[in-house]
């Protein structure tokens, strides 16, 4: 018994560890809680979260994600799937007369709901105010139902009600780029009608595929940056972050979904995105320079049911794809960039001292900066060498981090005079490993699962 108290004990003090307001890290580029830990944000894609499941669903869902590992939830208010027009479980709309200055109170009473368990459990809530199709419905159901006057109200009223709550950062956008001078004033609208309100939330904008947020509002309530790098195998999540010229986190917002089409909206059928993909885009996103990385999968965005018209050829319902293997295997990359100072690392790819084309296969390195710590990700297990005279030691111990289990074993220990040749058990679609390479005297832990 006192083994079982002892434990809930360890995991209250993680949750709570993570239920504080985030702010920008001293160097600017990464974010940290009030009390200056480093925050990795291993976020989850929610979307219909709010709109589509009730409150024992909600509880199911958040308890799991929590428990795997993820400490961010990326849900909209105003949702994607006729959010307007569709009621949510209990029958509610959001708006009265679909009037963004008449917040329905029940369905808000639900939103409340969702940001409160979500805070017991030590989750960050990135909230999008509205899917982009209200203010620019290109594909989306609409209605458009915002102008820059009621933007601005809109944005005042929902800061207004969650000004009290720490685990809320603010996302502007829903998937959408202005493409018209009045989209532009509508989202800086909103913008300035939350922050006339509230001053202590960060502030994000997920654009759509294969855009970052800063070319098009490079502007101060932009406190996080973020990219979409899209659901495609030829995605090159590491291109991102090296495009940013300000000081600014930047977050991959919405990458390759487990479960969904290959660039679904072309004509060619394509195989399915999986595992291997999430993996690959989260670890090329963080080795080259964000702050985090947003895990999605095409069953759950949608809440996805038997008695659901399918989006996208969704085929297992949310709850089974909860424990979907790249969802569960998203909390060995948390943990292993945690154990090391991955604050303080920098993607260089000079590090790699072999072929190295820009394909599937492409290695990622990164050091830190008291150089005595490399890591080097091999997407499909390809043998490759490394510059080890870049570590400031006489002899490196270097490890093989599995990202499918969590676990490592030792790769050799080497002078750093040496050029030895590193080259994992096995190769192919799905064998992708980390190098990590480490001063042999470090004191750095790599994690147990």
């Amino acid at each position: 018994m006192k083994k079982l108290l002892s434990l809930t004990f360890i995991l209250l003090l993680s949750f709570g560890s993570y239920s504080q307001k985030l702010k920008i890290s001293k160097n600017g580029k990464y974010l940290s809680t009030e009390k200056g830990k480093p925050f990795f944000w291993m976020g989850d894609t929610a979307w219909e979260l709010i709109h589509r499941l009730d409150r024992e669903e909600v509880d199911h869902y958040l308890s799991t994600r929590a428990a795997q590992g993820f400490n961010v939830i990326q849900t909209v208010i105003l949702a994607e799937l006729d959010g307007l027009n569709t009621p949510n479980a209990y029958g509610q709309k959001p708006l009265l007369n679909n009037d963004p200055k008449l917040l329905n109170e029940a369905y808000f009473e639900h939103v409340d709901y969702v940001i409160k368990k979500a805070k017991k459990l030590g989750l960050q809530v990135a909230l999008l105010p509205t899917w982009g199709d209200k203010f620019n419905i290109k594909w989306g159901e609409g209605p458009v139902v915002f102008n820059p006057e009621n933007a601005e109200v809109f944005g005042q009223l929902l800061a207004k009600r969650y000004l009290k709550y720490d685990n809320i950062i603010w996302v502007l956008g829903g998937d959408r780029i202005p493409e018209e001078e009045v989209h532009f004033d509508i989202v800086r609208a909103m913008a300035k009608g939350i922050r006339s309100v509230d001053s202590k939330h960060l502030m994000s904008y997920h654009p759509s595929g294969t855009k970052i947020a800063s070319e098009y509002f490079d502007d101060e309530w932009l406190d996080i940056d973020m990219f979409q790098s899209g659901h495609s195998r030829l995605s090159k999540e590491y291109e991102y972050a090296g495009k940013v010229k300000d000081n600014r986190p930047i977050i991959n917002g919405e990458a390759r979904y487990e479960n969904i089409g290959d660039r679904f909206w072309e004509k060619t059928q394509r195989d399915w995105l999986n595992d291997a993909d999430a993996r690959i885009s989260g670890y090329w996103s963080i080795l080259s320079g964000t702050a985090g990385y947003t895990y999605g999968c095409n069953d759950v965005w949608q809440m996805y049911a038997i008695d659901r018209e399918p989006q996208l050829k969704a085929r297992t319902g949310w709850d089974a794809a909860l424990q979907l293997p790249g969802a569960n295997q998203m909390k060995y990359l948390k943990a292993l960039f945690e154990s090391l100072p991955w604050q303080q690392m920098s993607n260089d790819q000079s590090l790699i001292s072999t072929p190295n084309p820009e394909d599937e296969s492409h290695i990622l390195a990164s050091i830190a900066q008291n150089k005595d710590v490399i890591l080097a990700y091999t997407p499909t297990g390809k043998a490759f060498q490394l510059d080890l005279s870049k570590v400031k030691a006489k002899e490196v111990n270097t490890f093989w981090y599995n990202p499918r289990s969590g676990k490592s074993k030792s790769a050799g220990i080497y002078k750093t005079t040496e050029n030895p040749v590193f080259e994992p058990w096995s190769n192919g679609w799905g064998s992708d490993f980390i190098l990590v390479v480490m001063d042999v005297n470090s004191e750095y832990k790599l994690p147990e699962f």
